[in-house]
């Protein structure tokens, strides 16, 4: 029998993406992957990760399994690659047992060729008994910093998933990770047992991103200055949600199209606002970092933090989301004195005394009514805000023992997850029709979601409630009780729509007595973030190339200086610009700026090449003043 040729890296790229060639390194990682090597990906953000396991997993025959801490982001690469005609699935925390059970089952008998899944679905007894009849071509690991503990986001449950290579000894793996210090990177090496390990490190140096810092004693005036001097597409970054709307309002007041955003809004209000931004009906998102996984949208010209995270692995990958498109772009810190002040005092409170991570944990129990030994393997709606008052918890007190408890792998804390209302159909088609004639209001309903949905019958099927509503000319609640009236009945099993974040207990629940910490691992973990906040202050309060910097903590030591962050261009103006040759050459650019606003060349170009130098520096700072703006690659004079 002739064997399946295998498809070329560069035509599954054309006839699945469009493009006509790979970016710097994308090809390479590929062919790696293809000849059967373990492969460590270093990308930086927007630099094209997810092609990397994508086509070799469409290149080989079978199924790649696709291990992801981030459930938005593995939703939002199923639906794109189900758009590109690429079946693929998702399993994560807050989906029914037999739905998982229906996915895998089409995993191993199937045609799906990637499989997310959360990392801690890998060690239930389901999923191994069916990844031994899963014809498994690759593993790829997302976000593989996760696994090191000297990562700033470390998690046990990726800790798992060298276990499964005992059963797929000639499978090869891809890590990728666009935030690892060189220790993470040995250490995600060591701890997926690569054999034969290929490492490919695109620079993460990014040329057309000036990063700026900008101290303030008034944030609020200092945000609408920047955002009137800088045209284009923006994203600011706070810490909490009350900030999102109160800026989103200061903005809208000043002038400036922006709106909010945080993981508490209802799904379809998220998907309008991030819609409308990607469409450029907002210029400006106001959010904290639950926004920007997995957006792709190149022309964002302005990321500006208004508080400095607490790791410089955080501010990169978010400052990383300004100027994919490799035109200029701006990253800004705002920063005031005290906010070194609030990081330390973040810090102190990230690393509970063990007695109340304990008493948070049995409250777990209580609250959810589980017995010891019970829960395992389910997940559980989780609102932090409920759970507090009912045990009078200082809300920050208690997420930061759930998230340590989780670090010590005894729980799993999702953010939101939005699962969609879905209904399976308990009776026959005999018994449906006699139901759906004794109560022929219900039968409008039952008929219109037969007629639009295929196998009820068979398993649960995701409905939307809006669309079947405006078909009836019903309000949604309307709809709703209708439907838990059929639950009722139990002509249908149906599940409302849920948005709420899902709680996971790893090995079911224990007994808070016997919940072990290792005390070693604890420490490690609270002394490597204590260095980490103490490299984002220096970041903040250092005088050197911003660049050169950051590249130095990601291993990139022989880094020059990029010359155009806050730095760069003081140093830049007092070596070299006098106050006679700025005057003249402003007043130059004023005059040719006046007539009409140009790109870059067109400006350069009515002076002497010889002065180059002198005309962008001089650009620099009248854009740094205020006196041009620049809008769609063009400057023009601010009248």
């Amino acid at each position: 029998m002739q064997q399946n040729q295998r498809k070329e890296p560069i035509e599954v790229l054309k006839r699945y993406w469009g493009y006509e060639s790979f970016r710097p390194v994308q090809e390479e990682i590929i062919q790696s992957v293809l000849n059967g090597d373990d492969t460590l990906a270093l990308l930086p953000t927007g630099g094209g990760k997810s092609i990397c396991f994508q086509v070799p997993a469409l290149c080989l025959e079978g199924l790649c399994i696709v291990i992801s801490p981030l459930i938005a982001l593995m939703k939002d690469q199923v639906e794109n690659l189900r758009k590109r005609g690429v079946s693929a699935v998702a399993i994560h925390s807050g989906m029914p047992y037999p739905e998982i059970d229906r996915l895998l089952d089409n995993c191993a008998y199937g045609d799906v060729k990637l499989l997310y899944l959360s990392p801690e679905r890998l060690h239930t007894e389901l999923f191994k008994e069916r990844l031994k009849k899963m014809p498994v071509s690759m593993i790829a690991v997302d976000e593989a910093h996760c696994i090191s503990q000297w990562g700033y986001d470390f998690r046990p449950a990726y800790l798992e998933i060298a276990s499964i290579r005992e059963d797929l000894p000639n499978v090869p793996i891809i890590a990728l990770t666009a935030t690892a210090t060189p220790e993470v990177c040995t250490d995600i090496q060591d701890k997926l047992e690569f054999k034969s390990g290929q490492v490919f490190q695109k620079s993460f140096a990014r040329d057309n991103l000036a990063y700026v810092v900008r101290p303030s004693e008034a944030k609020p005036e200092e945000l609408v200055n920047i955002l009137k001097k800088v045209g284009g597409s923006a994203v600011v970054y706070v810490r909490n949600r009350r900030l999102t709307k109160e800026l989103a309002l200061l903005l809208h007041r000043k002038g400036i199209r922006a709106d909010y955003y945080h993981a508490g809004l209802e799904m379809d209000k998220r998907n309008q606002k991030q819609e409308a931004w990607l469409k450029n009906k907002i210029r400006v998102i106001v959010s904290t970092n639950a926004f920007g996984m997995g957006i792709d949208k190149p022309d964002v010209r302005l990321v500006i933090h208004w508080e400095m995270p607490d790791s410089l692995e955080g501010y990169f990958q978010e400052a990383g989301r300004a100027g994919r498109d490799g035109k200029k772009a701006f990253a800004v810190l705002l920063y005031h004195n005290s906010d070194a002040l609030k990081l330390e005092k973040q810090y102190e409170l990230s690393y509970p005394d063990l007695k109340e991570v304990r008493r948070v944990y049995r409250a777990l129990g209580s609250y959810y009514q589980i017995a010891v030994g019970a829960g395992y393997g389910e997940s559980f709606d989780f609102n932090l805000i409920e759970f507090s008052k009912t045990y009078q918890f200082e809300p920050i007190i208690a997420f930061n023992c759930l998230k340590l408890l989780e670090k010590e792998g005894w729980i799993i804390l999702s953010d939101a997850v939005y699962n969609p209302a879905s209904l399976k159909v308990l009776v026959n088609q005999d018994q449906l029709y006699d139901f759906m004639l004794k109560h022929p209001k219900l039968d409008k309903v039952l008929k219109i979601i037969l007629r639009s949905y295929q196998g009820a019958f068979n398993h649960h099927i995701h409905i939307r409630e809006q669309s079947i509503a405006g078909f009836l000319r019903v309000e949604r609640s309307e709809l709703q009780k209708s439907l838990n009236l059929l639950h009722k009945e139990q002509i249908i099993d149906y599940r409302p729509q849920n948005e709420e974040p899902q709680l996971f207990f790893v090995n079911g629940r224990m007994d808070a007595a016997t919940v072990a910490f290792d005390h070693t691992g604890y420490n490690f973990r609270k002394e490597q973030q204590r260095i980490r906040i103490e490299k984002a202050i220096h970041y903040a309060e250092t005088e050197d190339c911003r660049s050169r910097l950051l590249l130095a903590y990601f291993g990139e030591t022989e880094a020059t200086a990029c010359g155009h962050c806050d730095y760069c261009l003081a140093q830049k103006k007092e070596r070299k610009l006098n106050q006679k040759d700025y005057q003249r050459y402003r007043d130059k650019l004023e005059l040719v700026l006046l007539r009409e606003a140009l790109p870059m060349e067109d400006i350069l170009a009515s002076f002497s090449p010889k002065k180059k130098e002198i005309v962008l520096q001089t650009l620099e700072y009248l854009l740094d003043e205020g006196q041009i703006r620049q809008k769609e690659e063009r400057f023009e004079w601010q009248k």
